[in-house]
């Protein structure tokens, strides 16, 4: 050895430069960079898979706003990582993922064109030189903030140990500006706004990394609005008059109100399928108005577009309208204020096969968890519980992670991220048994990193979105079932503490954990019945069955 930095020396002083935190698993390809991180002092969190890694980064980011590393070997140890890749990329998560590189003298009987692999999922590839390590990952960095998106840096396996050369020059990445509107469209919105009689103004992630909150809720006020954000915007508003999560998580009575608006803002937020609720959310001749920075966002539900950011396009239109005073449609709908409108009575305990109906564990579940929580949600039919009935803090409290690639499994490693990221919150993992399996080799992960974190498996010994989907339609169930797992058990066995949960009066273990302090990692493996369907399944659902019924 030198005294010369090597290529791996001078990529992990850059990564030190951006982030306390990495979260990785050693192979040959990574190997040196692993070594130089953690002889640095940077927090090296160890995955046991390398799916794992990915996901804890982006979920890492989700609830802390920083960009985090990730890092996997060349060849298998990448290809591991790509559904999580994907998923960042199609949510727009900037992270780094460094990983190993085919050599530069040539493709070995092993190596892949990761390069083209990474293009297929949305992802951009930088390969580092000798003389270009530096500024190589510094691009990286600054490629992943800017544009919000994960990318690549690849060290080739024969440069990783060598000497660097002479640094060529870092280039400054052009920042890009806040878009503003111009001024027709701010004047043209604002008619609209002010000829509104009931005005909805619903906010999205967009809204929340513009920091649009604020100005947002001052242009609701102004205009005697109510309020709704997408489940990645879960509180933006700070505001007695929301109505919460619009779309598949809304409660009915909250839906029926955003039925009735004329005028809807939607700020940040993607519209998709599920937001609208299945084209449903908005009443038949509303004047909807998206605002993204993102111009292929725009969605066939809306009927104006202005691209903008929405911070800047919040503060235009007050701007623009100055002399805002009026109540809107408040005064009819007290209840919103003062929360009646969510005191619904309390879910029946069970389903009528006996086993639990998840909508009263969710319930009860709100009551018990203290107020300050992140949760990390996986996917599966499940997610339609947790975001409905528990509460969260501030909008990135709530992870709704795999929802952009349609994944499960990724909920026990997300945790992890969620966890390192805000250690200061009890983290909540809400998991089906078909996810947690996928994922259980980061059990050991979560076991050993989360210092006060509850999971909550919600068990119908089923893939239950399977169902709900395919059974209903006269499809054989048999791959669809499992065979019921003790979750309470294999985390016992890891380390852990918990219990299986068949009445409502189980919940007192988990009482009695956190009374006693609430450190490390509790399982809560709940009985549920396989028979309750979820609200937005079951109305994703109505169409195909009622066109089948006919």
């Amino acid at each position: 050895m030198t005294d010369q930095p090597t290529v791996s020396d001078l990529v992990a002083d850059v990564c030190a430069r951006h982030a306390d935190t990495v979260f990785g698993l050693m192979g040959n390809g990574n190997a040196f960079f692993t070594s130089n991180i953690t002889r640095r002092g940077l927090r090296y969190i160890s995955a046991r898979h390398e799916a794992g890694t990915v996901a804890m980064a982006d979920a890492h980011y989700r609830a802390s706003g920083k960009v985090a590393v990730a890092t996997v070997t060349y060849g298998a140890g990448f290809t591991n990582s790509l559904t999580p890749l994907a998923e960042a990329a199609r949510a727009r998560i900037p992270l780094v993922l460094v990983v190993g590189g085919v050599p530069t003298t040539g493709a070995r009987p092993w190596d892949i064109d990761q390069d083209i692999v990474a293009a297929g999922l949305g992802v951009e590839t930088i390969t580092m030189t000798r003389e270009s390590a530096e500024a190589a990952t510094e691009r990286a960095w600054a490629l992943s903030a800017r544009d919000s998106r994960p990318v690549v840096l690849a060290i080739p396996y024969d440069l990783a140990a060598v000497a660097a050369g002479p640094q060529q020059p870092t280039v400054a990445l052009a920042s890009r500006a806040p878009l503003t509107p111009d001024d027709a469209a701010t004047r043209h919105i604002a008619r609209l706004l002010a000829g509104a009689q009931r005005p909805l103004l619903i906010g999205g992630r967009g809204a929340v990394e513009a920091a649009a909150g604020g100005a947002l809720r001052r242009l609701g006020d102004g205009l005697g609005a109510l309020f709704a954000t997408s489940a990645m915007a879960r509180n933006l508003f700070d505001s007695p008059w929301d109505l919460g999560i619009a779309g598949g998580f809304a409660t009915l009575a909250a839906v029926d109100i955003m039925r009735r608006a004329d005028v809807v803002l939607v700020a940040g937020a993607g519209l998709n399928t599920f937001q609208t609720r299945y084209g449903s959310l908005f009443a038949d001749g509303a004047t909807v108005i998206q605002v993204d920075v993102r111009r292929e966002a725009a969605a066939t539900s809306a009927t104006e577009f202005v691209h903008a950011d929405a911070a800047a396009f919040a503060t235009a239109l007050l701007e623009a309208m100055p002399e805002l005073a009026g109540r809107g449609w408040r005064d009819g709908y007290p209840e919103v204020a003062d929360r009646s409108l969510f005191a619904g009575p309390p879910a029946e305990e069970f389903a009528p096969d006996g086993r639990l109906n998840p909508s009263a564990v969710a319930q009860l579940l709100d009551s018990v968890l203290p107020a300050r929580r992140t949760i990390v949600q996986d996917g599966g039919h499940f997610i339609g519980w947790a975001p409905m009935y528990c509460s969260v803090p501030d909008p990135h409290a709530l992870l709704m992670v795999g929802t952009a690639f349609q994944t499960i499994g990724l909920g026990l490693p997300s945790a992890v991220g969620a966890a390192t990221a805000r250690p200061d919150r009890l983290t909540v993992l809400v998991s089906g048994d078909g996810g947690a399996l996928m994922g259980l080799a980061d059990l050991d992960t979560a076991v050993r990193t989360i210092a006060s974190g509850v999971m909550v498996v919600f068990n119908d010994a089923a893939y239950g979105a399977e169902l709900h989907q395919y059974a209903v339609r006269g499809l054989d169930d048999t791959a669809m079932q499992i065979e019921e797992v003790d979750f309470a058990a294999l985390a016992r066995a890891f380390g852990a503490q918990g219990t299986k949960m068949r009445s409502l009066a189980d919940m007192d273990h988990l009482r009695d954990w956190l009374d006693a302090g609430a450190r490390g990692l509790f399982v809560l493996d709940v009985a549920v019945s396989q028979s309750v369907v979820a609200d937005y399944m079951r109305e994703s659902m109505a169409p195909i069955l009622a066109a089948r019924a006919n």
